[in-house]
């Protein structure tokens, strides 16, 4: 049968894709044989990630899913005014106003956050309302209180006693104090989890860095940044000086190592270096990531020593962990 140009080209597509396909099965390595599947799996940041990963554990020992058991750990962390640098009791800003930050993304790729949000006690909750019932990404300051309100979400001052006393006396001795290195500025609770299906969930909530400037946002609550989730890959938090973190996209990078091939640990390690590439100050700040792959493996680094991440797994009790630093 003659062919026309027409009959031609309409050939070159199957050709061409043919031809593509052969060339990759040609060139490429055999894929190496994939490590077995340890679920579920939650890791968190900091002591008070224990607790957290208590709730989440909870969650998904009874089948729940990473997305559900993520929201569940760190609304824990938020409802205690224990801990400082999370929700109620927090570190206010230099106007004496504690402003919150969180996000939330899971398997689907879908996320949410909110940032500068006051009088909401599970920002964590109400980031995960933007990504579900909005058609946005991020929702920041009266907007996002505003969204809260209309969800029924009650607004409530979230300081403590203890919490005006430390800004009073802030204000006295330190108005131009930076705080130090793992003591105020560890001011997120990063929480991953991989559940029994093979799906991976993250959360991170803040108040952020103690005593910044009103409206200030860190990495916490934007994506890439703070935290990143690729279902097909796994997911990773981050934790200490957000500025720093944001300009690394540090999240994001976890996840594009451990997508090149690099274990959880190594793909941390290889963020933290991006970040002293980026940040000349980087001896005076802390940053530490902590990262889940989609095999259940788990992995953590940082700049200063001093930073620890709580694990647990169906091998692991629910202990914690010191990762190695780069000083």
């Amino acid at each position: 049968m003659k062919k026309t140009r027409r009959t031609f080209l309409g050939l070159l597509p199957l050709s061409l894709g043919t031809a593509g396909l052969l060339t990759r099965c040609t060139d490429e390595p055999a894929a190496a044989t994939p490590p077995p599947v340890k679920k579920p799996v939650v890791i968190s940041t900091w002591q008070h990630g224990q607790a957290a990963n208590a709730a989440a554990w909870e969650v998904l020992n009874r089948g729940g899913n990473a997305l559900d058991a993520v929201e569940a750990g760190v609304r824990v962390t938020e409802a205690d005014p224990k801990v400082r640098t999370v929700g109620r009791g927090a570190y206010p800003d230099r106007n004496g106003i504690i402003t919150l930050d969180a996000s939330i993304m899971g398997p689907s790729g879908d996320c949410g956050s909110v940032a500068a949000v006051e009088g909401i006690l599970h920002p964590i909750s109400l980031a995960r309302i933007v990504m579900e019932r909005t058609p946005h990404v991020m929702i920041v300051g009266q907007g996002a209180q505003d969204l809260a309100v209309a969800e029924g979400m009650e607004v409530t001052d979230l300081s403590t006693e203890k919490s005006k006393q430390d800004y009073e006396k802030w204000k006295v001795e330190n108005p131009g104090y930076l705080p130090p290195i793992n003591v105020e500025n560890h001011d997120t609770i990063g929480l991953l989890a991989l559940d029994e299906n093979g799906d991976l969930a993250g959360a991170c909530t803040t108040s952020g860095a103690a005593y910044k400037f009103h409206g200030r946002v860190g990495d916490s609550p934007i994506i890439g940044a703070g935290l990143y989730v690729d279902n097909a890959v796994g997911a990773a938090t981050a934790t200490g000086w957000g500025e720093a973190v944001i300009r690394a996209c540090g999240c994001f990078l976890v996840v594009e190592f451990m997508r090149q091939g690099h274990p959880p640990e190594d793909a941390c390690r290889l963020a933290c270096e991006r970040v002293i590439e980026k940040n000349p100050d980087w001896r005076d700040i802390q940053v530490g990531f902590i990262a889940l792959d989609k095999y259940g493996r788990t992995g953590a680094y940082c700049i200063q020593p001093g930073f620890d991440y709580a694990l647990q797994d169906q091998d692991t009790p629910n202990t914690m962990h010191k990762p190695p630093s780069r000083i």
